[in-house]
């Protein structure tokens, strides 16, 4: 999966998963749009779902510091 992938699926789940429709690359979501801990993890159990595997702990603790689209799109690059 190319990042342009990514980023497709992941504003997908932002679509409508959290129904937030269009967020910039670089706005931060938990400032403008009020994600917090709870939406993360649910966002975790859709990268989960998107990439077929379950993520370990430590894969889980390197997403905590994730505030943006770009950051969330690097992760999941990461990861595969």
């Amino acid at each position: 999966m190319t990042p342009d992938e990514i980023r497709v699926r992941i504003l997908n789940i932002f679509r409508d998963r959290f129904e937030i429709e269009s967020p910039q690359q670089d706005e931060d979501l938990r400032d403008v749009y009020e994600f917090d801990s709870i939406d993360a993890i649910d966002l975790l159990r859709e990268i989960e779902l998107m990439l077929g595997t379950k993520l370990t702990i430590e894969q889980k603790k390197a997403a905590m510091n994730i505030r943006t689209i770009n950051q969330v799109v690097d992760y999941v690059s990461s990861l595969m």
